[in-house]
């Protein structure tokens, strides 16, 4: 076995029709790992609120890497505004966020929607207005803790996002 090296692997460079909105999100860490993630994904937009570390920020740049320049992405002020806009452009707005309605992630049919919008919210707060979102999914978890990293909760939610999508077009 041999372990290779980026020069080795060459994806297919797929990009789904899903787009991340980062609701307030305080950690340039994790901002940086926004746009990481997001990249590797293929994911389309990414919005980061005003209030949250801006792309300029040492280390949003040290941890994003160079995704900054390959994944397009904007500002907003007004979340409510934000989100009324997107579903005007017929995006389907989930949120990652454990509430007495969410649905598993693994039972949620993100393949019946043609443009996608996955919500995160806050590290402190989560979702800032969880009654505009269409649908939260929860990602279940077998521990005593009841939260993980808002990032951590992105990349599990990209993987099954993508992956069923990716069936869908591989029928």
């Amino acid at each position: 076995m041999k372990q290779l090296t980026h020069y080795d692997i060459e994806n297919s460079q797929q990009n789904f029709p899903v787009t991340i909105v980062c609701d307030a999100i305080r950690t340039p860490e994790n901002i940086g790992m926004c746009f990481r993630i997001s990249e590797s994904f293929g994911i389309s937009k990414i919005y980061l609120h005003e209030s949250s570390p801006s792309i300029d920020n040492r280390i949003v740049k040290k941890t994003a890497r160079n995704t900054i320049q390959q994944i397009p992405h904007d500002t907003y002020g007004n979340f409510e505004q934000l989100i009324h806009k997107l579903k005007e452009e017929g995006n389907t707005i989930i949120g990652i966020e454990i509430t007495d309605e969410s649905i598993n992630i693994s039972d949620y049919d993100f393949t019946s929607h043609s443009k996608i919008v996955l919500l995160l919210g806050s590290e402190r707060n989560g979702i800032e207005n969880v009654n505009l979102v269409d649908a939260t999914v929860a990602i279940p978890m077998y521990g005593r803790n009841s939260s993980m990293n808002v990032i951590h909760s992105l990349a599990i939610a990209l993987y099954e996002t993508t992956n069923q999508l990716n069936k869908k077009i591989l029928k």
